[in-house]
């Protein structure tokens, strides 16, 4: 939401009543999305919270019950459909179907009869998601139109963010082989997950320097360094590059936004 609105400011066609109502709406898709995948992960067994490696999470534990959580995940997808209702006004049928297809995706993340997460396909899903779609979705319900320049952004931010599930998978690689999934990291090992943390980077990277915003760079060594963990690290020490790599995601759309508002 932050790059695309800073890519809209730098086009001149910032509109500020719906950059927040995009954040508004990719907020709550992204709410439920966590809420189905703490529910059918708990439901079809793969949590367990004897092995389970990375945070807490609530249906497993009994912490709240799967009906709650049920119904928690539709009210916040609902209450972004709520936030989408003026997007569509002003951006029409593009963005009823990004909005469509967003919560669609977010339910067959882990729910239905072929859950993504369980294939590659999630890799695929997140860097389309979180990244096409929401860095051109947001540019675009801004300006009503899409640039290249959109896509390519969209696809570095797609890129960081599908690291954040690589650190996952890698980190549980064992725990999904038994549950039957094919994650990069079941199919192909631990140096598979480092193959494709490192593509995403090299991609997230070039693409700041072909759009000019050199200013990206100063987090590069925060992003290699991560890296560098992921190689060496197992187990729940993962976590801390999970949230390592969260924090690049942060730092990459923070120093773009500045540097295309501000700096000449």
């Amino acid at each position: 939401m932050v790059v695309g609105s800073a890519l809209a400011y730098r086009d001149g066609g910032f509109h500020l009543l719906a950059g927040l109502a995009a954040l508004w709406g990719a907020l709550w898709i992204q709410i439920g999305t966590n809420f189905v995948n703490d529910l059918y992960d708990a439901l079809t067994g793969v949590d367990r919270p004897e092995e389970r490696l990375g945070p807490p999470r609530a249906v497993a534990l009994g912490w709240i019950s799967p009906k709650t959580m049920f119904r928690a995940a539709w009210m916040a997808f609902g209450l972004a459909a709520l936030g989408g209702l003026y997007l569509i006004w002003r951006g029409g049928v593009p963005i009823l179907l990004i909005g469509v297809a967003s919560i669609l995706a977010g339910w067959a993340y882990t729910a239905g009869p072929f859950p993504l997460a369980r294939t590659p396909l999630a890799d695929l899903a997140v860097f389309v998601f979180f990244g096409l779609v929401a860095v051109g979705g947001t540019y675009y319900v801004h300006t009503l139109s899409l640039t290249p320049d959109a896509l390519l952004l969209g696809a570095a931010m797609g890129g960081l963010i599908t690291n954040i599930l690589v650190v996952n998978n890698v980190r549980d690689r064992w725990n999904d082989r038994r549950a039957g999934r094919r994650t990069v990291p079941v199919l192909f090992g631990k140096r598979g997950g480092l193959a494709e943390y490192l593509f995403f980077l090299a991609l997230a990277y070039g693409v700041a320097l072909y759009l000019g915003a050199f200013l990206v760079g100063v987090t590069l060594p925060l992003a290699l360094l991560q890296f560098l963990r992921l190689a060496a690290w197992e187990g729940r020490a993962l976590n801390r590059v999970l949230a390592g790599t969260g924090g690049v995601v942060f730092l990459y759309a923070l120093t773009f936004a500045l540097d295309v508002v501000f700096l000449p």
